[in-house]
């Protein structure tokens, strides 16, 4: 019997500012939950009242401003509810240390023993994106491009909405990557087209022996057959077996 795919949460947070050493605190979390690489529709998302100023810098991109969060929950408020809803789960994170530091010192903050190394596994798919597409921009709007994914709402960024493009943009990254790999030439130069092997190392998924199917001698007979009525009817064979 296959083991159960993990359940995975793409999630992603907007803050005071840009430095946890410095006493930014989170004001936006949004979840997305994946079962079997299907999008649920159980979403996690809240606002949250940080006690302290914004920086205008961080406001620029994400548009809360503390008049809108007044009177919004603090983070203590919903911390049980989070960590029940990510226990054991697999986190799909883009620039994972910046969201995990955050996240970290907010429950700590909170008086919870836990962190969230020690109740999920996280997936970055910042660092993902920069093994599949070395050299090339790996930004969320750049990777939206890049995989077709459509992010013409995102006049700012948000929390939720950012975390339903990134579950998008992750399951075209991990579901067609034979395709989307094409354009990556190998380092000596050559223009190979890179192979199961490469593909293994870059996914860190195990090797696995390819299973190969032959045609019993009934499909080979069958197929002569075919072909040669092909051959009858058109007067030409612009192939062999």
């Amino acid at each position: 019997m296959s083991p159960t795919p993990p359940r995975q949460i793409v999630l992603d947070t907007e803050t005071t500012g840009l430095e946890v050493s410095e006493g930014h605190r989170v004001i936006e979390i949004g979840c997305v939950e994946m079962k079997s690489r299907r999008i649920t529709g159980d979403d996690f998302h809240h606002y949250l009242n940080p006690d302290r100023a914004i920086d205008a810098g961080a406001l620029d991109v994400h548009g809360i401003d503390a008049a809108f969060l007044a009177a919004k929950p603090r983070f203590a408020e919903i911390s049980s509810s989070l960590l029940d809803y990510l226990r054991g789960a697999e986190l799909v994170i883009h620039n994972a240390a910046f969201d995990v530091g955050f996240l970290d010192m907010e429950l700590e903050r909170a008086g919870h023993p836990e962190r969230i190394a020690q109740i999920c596994t996280v997936v970055d798919t910042l660092a993902l994106a920069r093994r599949l597409h070395p050299g090339q921009k790996a930004g969320l709007d750049a990777l939206c491009k890049r995989y077709g994914v459509d992010n013409s709402n995102r006049d700012l960024h948000g929390a939720l909405l950012d975390a339903r493009l990134l579950a998008e943009v992750y399951l075209a990254m991990t579901g067609g990557q034979a395709a989307l790999l094409l354009d990556r030439g190998p380092a000596d130069g050559s223009t190979a087209v890179p192979g199961l092997e490469q593909l293994q190392e870059l996914l860190g998924a195990p090797p696995r022996p390819l299973l190969v199917i032959r045609a019993s001698e009934e499909e080979a007979a069958a197929h002569r057959d075919r072909m040669a009525a092909i051959v009858k009817k058109s007067g030409r064979q612009l192939w062999t077996e």
